[in-house]
């Protein structure tokens, strides 16, 4: 069914409607994330590939947040999500619960998504839009992963490369 985008905004699933969800094994993990309308997109992702859940970390907007809702068009209401102190303590407690970890950042230590090493359940660890993912972070993943940057810009927007790479997990679980 395609919606218009006040159609989007005034949506709310029905409860049956969010019992059938399936989701899928992929964990959004948002490292102090700024940008509010990045959160926001970061939510619909979630809810587009019916993620477990978002893990918002550190210091950074959570909902209720008008901002939020206005990228999020309401997602934010029902995908799963758990504000966090830090993203070392949630991959720390995935890692030990059998969740492999993939950080999406620019770093000596990155492959390029094409060879992306992947199992399922699966975190995507993304980080503040400035910064990045943090070092201590980076050093616990089980794997760092950055987008190949062909034009003169050599970054891509927070919620692009989550996006890019969590449709990537999709295809490859449903392969």
């Amino acid at each position: 069914m395609k919606l218009g985008s006040k159609d989007l905004r005034d949506s709310e699933p029905t409860n049956e409607e969010l019992a059938h969800i399936q989701r899928q094994p992929i964990y959004i993990v948002l490292d102090e994330v700024l940008d509010t309308y990045n959160i926001g997109s970061l939510f619909r992702l979630a809810d587009a590939i019916a993620a477990t859940k978002v893990f918002l970390c550190g210091k950074m907007e959570f909902p209720p947040s008008s901002r939020i809702h206005k990228a999020a068009v309401g997602t934010e209401n029902w995908t799963p999500w758990e504000k966090c102190d830090t993203a070392l303590e949630v991959v720390t407690k995935l890692k030990k619960e059998g969740v492999f970890t993939i950080a999406v950042e620019q770093d000596t230590r990155s492959v390029t998504l094409s060879h992306m090493a992947h199992q399922f359940p699966v975190a995507i660890v993304l980080g503040h839009e400035s910064f990045g993912v943090k070092k201590e972070v980076l050093d616990i993943v089980d794997q760092i992963v950055e987008l190949p940057m062909l034009g003169v810009n050599k970054s891509f927007n927070v919620w692009g490369s989550g996006a890019v790479v969590a449709y990537k997990l999709i295809e490859l679980l449903h392969s």
